[in-house]
């Protein structure tokens, strides 16, 4: 008797959970983001994959889950930080800036939006746990990763805060980081500038260099796409910072293709590679569409932000360009078809995190406190600019001010909740399968 009511009340509670991610699913993924029943199978199949894949694509859930409980440190609605808005352990690589140093830090900007800061720290957390049982990490270890982040990311703020350092030069190197993260840096400093080109141009009998469509996933445009993209070029040059415009012939496009394989989030949204002349060597381009930020549906509404950042497009390069020291030069925007993009440079100095040795404890360690400092430096850099009137304070000062004197508390509200959620997005992740097979392929 006592063990039929345990099985119907677990029962009910899997009911019931799995109804809410049918109803997440249903809104975001056909109603909002307008999915095909193709990319939505394309999408689905990537989130199968483990726990985190399924966490990385469903981040709407996570934000109507977080968004419902009062943490104790939120920063207030009035004094919002400048948040990533998907904060997780992939979203870090190393890349190339604009003054040819080979840097570490995060890399991508879709989510970019204005709330609490605290929704990219506990994105993050659960990550961390996450990506400790992809590299088999004890669980007993996977508090005390959580800690070395938590108190990485606050010591560095209280750095910026105490004006120790400036988190508008801080930069992560070859010079101040260890482990994993030193040996992909490594990794690019003997990389050729043509790297990027040699892996996807060639040149064919007129001595024209072209994107290779055999060795790479890409796909040919349509007329009409290439006719619109070339309508609306002129638009993306306006949009280029003026002091880092290098002159019309320099854009000159020399060839047009689609990218496919997106990542998990980025399923169905329209993405190209742009052929450019250059200088002395031809640039490649992508332009990715970009939509509305999740957080935005769940967070506080905020005009100022709407005011500044009314076009996605810009939206996300503005992101960037207040998180990074020394952006993208070829950050840029526009709009064809009633679609917003952004354009960036695809540089031959690009490389995601090598995790072949982070089952050891101390290079996941090592790799940790620099993301914990990384974090800082975001949510602190993204107010340097207090003079084009999009924020007029200090965001490290108020997310101390939201710790307050616990620091201790802070870490044992975020260790014990990430722990939580960590396990919640594990049976989610169960739930979601039955859903797929229930329901989802049934009906698709």
């Amino acid at each position: 008797m006592v063990q039929g009511v345990k099985q119907h009340i677990r029962n009910t509670n899997n009911y019931l959970r799995k109804q809410t991610i049918h109803e997440i699913m249903e809104q975001f993924d056909e109603q909002i983001m307008h999915l095909s029943k193709a990319n939505r199978r394309v999408k689905y199949t990537k989130m199968k994959k483990d726990a985190y894949s399924f966490f990385r694509g469903s981040i709407y859930l996570f934000y109507y889950d977080v968004t419902k409980i009062p943490f104790s440190y939120h920063t207030t609605d009035d004094k919002p930080a400048w948040i990533m808005g998907d904060l997780h352990f992939n979203n870090f690589s190393a890349f190339q800036n604009e003054d040819q140093a080979i840097i570490f830090d995060v890399d991508d900007f879709d989510e970019g939006y204005f709330g609490s800061y605290l929704y990219d720290v506990l994105r993050m957390v659960v990550s961390i746990r996450l990506i400790a049982d992809e590299q088999g990490i004890d669980e007993e270890e996977h508090d005390k990763l959580v800690e070395i982040y938590l108190k990485a990311y606050y010591k560095e703020l209280k750095k910026f805060a105490e004006a120790e350092k400036d988190p508008v030069t801080r930069q992560f190197t070859t010079e101040n980081t260890k482990g994993a993260i030193s040996t992909t840096l490594d990794s690019l400093m003997d990389r050729k500038e043509t790297h990027a080109l040699d892996k996807q141009t060639y040149l064919n009998e007129d001595g024209e260099r072209k994107f290779d469509r055999k060795k790479t996933k890409f796909d040919d445009v349509t007329n009409n796409e290439y006719k619109e993209i070339i309508k609306v070029w002129d638009h993306y040059l306006d949009s280029i910072k003026h002091n880092v415009f290098k002159g019309k012939e320099h854009y000159q496009i020399k060839d047009i293709v689609k990218k496919s394989g997106a990542g998990i989030g980025s399923v169905g949204l329209k993405r190209f590679y742009i052929l450019i002349a250059g200088q002395e060597e031809d640039i490649i381009l992508e332009a990715k569409e970009a939509r509305t930020p999740v957080p935005a549906y769940f967070c506080a509404y905020n005009e100022t932000f709407w005011e500044e950042n009314n076009h996605q497009g810009k939206r996300v390069i503005n992101t960037q360009q207040s998180m990074h020291h020394k952006a993208d030069p070829y950050l840029g925007y526009f709009t064809m078809q009633n679609r917003h993009f952004y354009v960036r440079e695809r540089s031959a100095y690009e490389k995601d995190l090598d995790t072949a040795e982070l089952h050891d404890f101390k290079k996941m360690k090592q790799t940790l406190k620099t993301m914990g400092k990384i974090s800082a430096k975001i949510h602190a850099r993204a107010d340097a600019d207090i003079e084009h009137g999009i924020l007029d304070y200090h965001g490290e000062d108020e997310i101390l001010k939201a710790i307050g004197n616990d620091k201790a508390g802070f870490k044992k509200d975020m260790v014990v909740w990430s722990k939580f959620y960590k396990e919640r997005v594990q049976t989610d992740y169960d739930l979601f399968n039955e859903w797929l097979k229930e329901y989802y392929y049934k009906k698709n």
